[in-house]
């Protein structure tokens, strides 16, 4: 197959998105696709049409029309495959498939065009392939960001506080009828509003970039300028971690990962509080071979009172799936082999304040089937009015509870709603996205399988890839934090913690 050129156009032949594949000057596109409307005939249904040098292949889209011009030997099959493809793409980033909706979002529809075709010929992708590649995620912007923020927080937060100091000194030198400290005789009349300004403006100045560092004046306000040596502490300790590889989590705004959803957070926190997260990501056949199932745990701690910032965390790996664990460079790991148990290797030093810092994290990646938390079978029969679709679920992990579990199946553009069967629990049907989205608040042992069918027009490879999503707090792994306790004298230690296991990415293809 040779495609030549893709084009989205009006009924007029007016070209609105066209990519060219092969060497092609533009008077000679828009002349193609104005002859192309004058080409149809309206008194018979087909989805291509022929002239002496080339081949339309089209697709209707409501008032518009994607077309691929393809030479006279390529196969037509493959032309109406790709085709479909084509016109699966397009809703994607259009709302409305509307003139004005699609040169809007010209060149997000050319990237994802040059994905499907290169140099005139088909690439073996699909639809979920084509979303992850035009995403392009850089994890490492988000470790990045996720840094920077957690360093600008604690800079701030230092700043205030010292402005609250100096603004309380200046409120004892006027009560006491001495000279404030750090200003000269002009500014004794000022006002406390004027004072809060100045301070405030002047702390902020550190921020700035500087070519090189100033040295620190003997003089009032140079000290009211500095950082204090914790604070200067928790930076370098953040910056040691960031160099070795390891996420700092915000405590505000959003997680570096948005690809799953999220449990809301806790309300009541101790002063060690623990979080245990989790990621599954699937890629499963449609035929039941597991091609990949990955899981990534870890063990996030956070300190906020410094009394408690000498602990040890116990452990209990109740794990039989054969996980790999591995602890951060800090972690005395021959304590943790031995005892299970969780503790810097220096135990004079503290864990740093107010940061969510990963001590444990552990994988498991297997094509063991027996793993799957929750299978899904689905099976496509086509019909004299389409295709009868069923698709059924079963848990498998019968000690997880998956809660707001939705299983999304996509659906033809321009065929309408499916026609619904037989159903347990809810669904939707999204007909901007082209997908029907099975809903299930809840599925545990009490509610461990359940099946949907419907009718609706298309071919069978046109309800796939079948996209998973659901949110638990129970862990999957099996790996806890059984006790908290003191470095000295093994005094225990209050803590709170929750756990989480979230969907990264579960599909079957």
């Amino acid at each position: 197959m040779v495609l030549l050129a893709a084009a989205v156009c009006t009924k007029a032949g007016k070209a609105i998105v066209s990519r060219q594949f092969v060497e092609m000057t533009r008077t000679r596109v828009e002349g193609l696709l104005a002859a192309f409307p004058k080409l149809m005939n309206t008194g018979k249904q087909h989805t291509f049409v022929e002239t002496e040098s080339v081949r339309y292949v089209y697709q209707p889209l409501e008032k518009l029309y994607m077309v691929l011009v393809t030479t006279k030997n390529s196969n037509i099959l493959e032309d109406l495959e790709t085709l479909r493809l084509f016109s699966r793409v397009i809703p994607e980033y259009c709302r409305v498939l509307e003139e004005g909706e699609v040169s809007e979002h010209c060149f997000d529809l050319i990237f994802a065009f040059d994905e499907i075709v290169a140099l005139g010929y088909r690439e073996n992708v699909n639809l979920a392939q084509i979303r992850t590649f035009t995403e392009m995620d850089s994890h490492e912007e988000k470790v990045f960001r996720a840094v920077r923020e957690t360093q600008e927080r604690e800079a701030k937060a230092e700043m205030r506080r010292k402005a609250k100091e100096l603004q309380q000194a200046r409120r004892d030198a006027d009560r006491s009828g001495k000279k404030s400290p750090g200003f000269s005789g002009g500014f004794g009349s000022m006002s406390s509003s004027s004072n809060a300004t100045i301070i405030t403006d002047t702390l902020m100045e550190p921020e700035k970039p500087k070519a090189s560092p100033v040295p620190a004046r003997a003089s009032g306000p140079s000290k009211a300028l500095k950082l204090s040596a914790r604070g200067k502490e928790v930076d370098d300790f953040v910056d040691k971690l960031k160099s070795e590889g390891q996420v700092i989590m915000p405590s505000s705004g959003k997680r570096p990962s948005e690809a799953s959803k999220a449990l809301p957070p806790p309300v009541n926190t101790e002063s060690v509080h623990l979080r245990c997260e989790e990621k599954i990501s699937l890629t499963c056949g449609r035929d039941g071979g597991l091609q990949n199932l990955e899981v990534l745990g870890m063990i996030t701690l956070r300190v906020a009172d410094d009394k408690n910032g000498r602990i040890r965390l116990t452990i209990n790996n109740g794990d039989k799936k054969g996980v790999q664990l591995q602890t951060h460079p800090n972690v005395d790991k021959k304590l943790f082999t031995t005892d299970s148990v969780l503790g810097l290797k220096n135990p004079d030093k503290s864990f740093p304040l107010n940061n969510d810092v990963g001590v444990l994290k552990w994988r498991l990646q297997t094509t063991d089937e027996t793993l799957i938390p929750l299978t899904i079978n689905c099976w496509p029969s086509e019909s004299a009015t389409g295709c009868d679709v069923n698709i059924e679920y079963e848990l498998q992990e019968e000690a997880l509870e998956l809660n707001d579990v939705v299983i999304s199946i996509p659906i033809p553009s321009g065929v309408g709603a499916p026609v619904i069967g037989d159903l347990d629990g809810e669904y939707r049907h999204d007909s901007r996205r082209n997908v029907l989205e099975w809903c299930l608040p809840v599925v545990d042992v009490n509610n461990k399988t359940g099946s949907l069918e419907f009718s609706v027009a298309g071919q069978p490879n046109d309800f796939f890839p079948v996209n998973v999503s659901f949110v638990s707090k129970g862990n999957y792994c099996d790996i806890t934090v059984a006790k908290v306790s003191q470095v000295d004298g093994e005094v225990p230690v209050r803590f709170s913690s929750e756990t989480s296991f979230l969907v990264d990415k579960y599909e079957i293809l």
